[in-house]
């Protein structure tokens, strides 16, 4: 069956931030959408105002009788959905195409001109960026995004198909099934090893997927990588640099060298040496469809960010910060941006460790990373697709951090931690659900202002 003339798709794992965007494309192209989650979200809800069928019981039998003729039905499903899943298991005894997210983005984004984004981190916030700065300057793009640009809303941007850009997923070796135009590399630290087994395999991977980019003049790598392209960086020596970096008014201003010129004084207003690295990947491959350097730099003053990634909860007088960092390069990065806009005031990191092979493989960088804040606030780690691995728990990341002020809870003790109220700035960080309490804590931490 051909992706794009498939009538209806059903998606097993609808709610996921990459599947619902593919399921709102294939709404937007007319087509019947139906799918599996095991939660209702806000996602879930939006597909379903749009016209979804969507459930939320794992049972073939709940399934529309629209999406049971095999000659009409494409379904979709995510690494994430376990081999166990009863209505995958169903749908592959019966004659369906079958096909992972990764083949269908690869599908449609490899039928014209593709942008991709690739990168263990930085990848979801410069998509989003390059995707704004195309909208901003007029060009008819489509992005599939892995998070939610605060300018729209939204995780999918449907202005045209003159351009895709899609972020070029490593995770199972996804992006493998993308054949860019044009692509960027962000990063290539350790990630994944369940998967990879090794950093080496990783780059190794990373280097394959640089190999499919159709043009090697139109790879961007972050400046330092072990990748031949076009440098991006803070560095003067990078092709493309940022200098004369300051903070004003809560934002960055700084001068865009690129190509021989210098553009004076852009405002970018994302928290983050790390966001203005990314600011300039994107830049830099937007400078392939839109001529106008200046045009483009107006653009990233306007960029509002992406849902989860350092997004401002409370910003007065108490300083409340939501971020999706899961890795200790990230946790990094979200200090690195805390220590500069808010220096000498107290902080505390509140964390929910991702995956246990995750917090096996890093558990001493993730200690270190954290032991830079003032205090930290441990939840269980958040076990996603995994089965508990014997000593690896929070309890033991703990002990390798060297605070004094530390503390391991369970989500229903966290809104009473003194540290939250005590605390000039508080960040919230993880790619669990840990974002569910992020609420209760803006609530109680504003009421406690208030008091």
């Amino acid at each position: 069956m051909n992706v794009l003339n498939a009538e209806r798709i059903y998606f097993i794992g609808i709610g996921g931030i990459g599947m619902s965007a593919l399921a709102r494309y294939f709404l937007h192209q007319g087509k019947q959408v139906g799918g599996y989650d095991r939660t209702e979200t806000a996602l879930t809800q939006t597909l379903t105002s749009l016209g979804a069928d969507i459930h939320y019981q794992d049972n073939f039998n709940e399934i529309s009788e629209l999406f049971k003729d095999t000659s009409k039905t494409l379904v979709v499903y995510t690494p994430a959905i376990p081999a166990s899943h009863q209505e995958l298991k169903t749908f592959q005894t019966r004659d369906f195409t079958i096909l992972k997210r990764s083949q269908v983005l690869g599908s449609i984004a490899n039928q014209g001109y593709c942008m991709a984004v690739a990168g263990t981190h930085g990848k979801t916030t410069t998509s989003a960026i390059l995707a704004h700065l195309l909208k901003e300057c007029g060009i008819k793009v489509t992005a599939f995004l892995g998070g939610i640009l605060e300018n729209t809303n939204s995780n999918l941007v449907l202005e045209g198909s003159d351009v895709m850009v899609v972020e070029a997923d490593e995770f199972d070796r996804s992006f493998l099934q993308l054949q860019p135009d044009v692509a960027c590399i962000t990063s290539m630290d350790a990630d994944h090893l369940d998967i990879y087994d090794s950093h080496e395999n990783l780059q190794a991977t990373f280097k394959e997927f640089a190999q499919r980019v159709k043009k090697p003049s139109a790879l961007y790598i972050r400046q330092g990588l072990p990748l031949q392209g076009i440098s991006f960086g803070l560095d003067a020596s990078a092709n493309i640099s940022a200098q004369q970096i300051r903070v004003e008014n809560g934002g960055y201003v700084f001068d865009i060298h690129a190509e021989g010129e210098c553009i004076h004084s852009v405002r970018f207003e994302l928290p983050g040496y790390h966001n203005i690295a990314n600011a300039l990947a994107a830049f830099a491959m937007a400078l392939n469809v839109c001529d106008s350097k200046e045009q483009l730099a107006k653009a990233l003053s306007t960029f509002q960010g992406v849902h989860r990634r350092f997004s401002y909860r409370l910003k007065s007088p108490k300083v409340l910060i939501d971020d999706y960092a899961h890795h200790p390069s990230e946790i990094d990065a979200v200090y690195q941006a805390v220590s500069t806009f808010y220096p000498g005031k107290k902080n505390v990191a509140v964390f929910q460790p991702h995956l246990f092979s995750r917090t096996r493989d890093f558990c001493d960088a993730f200690a270190k990373s954290l032991s830079q804040f003032d205090a930290v606030i441990l939840l269980d780690i958040y076990p996603a697709r995994e089965e508990p691995i014997p000593n690896v728990s929070s309890t033991v990341l703990l002990d390798k951090i060297s605070l004094k002020n530390k503390q391991l809870v369970s989500k229903a003790q966290l809104i009473h931690q003194s540290q939250l109220f005590t605390s000039d700035v508080v960040v919230m960080m993880g790619a669990g659900d840990i974002a569910d309490e992020v609420r209760s804590v803006q609530q109680k931490i504003a009421m406690q202002n208030e008091i």
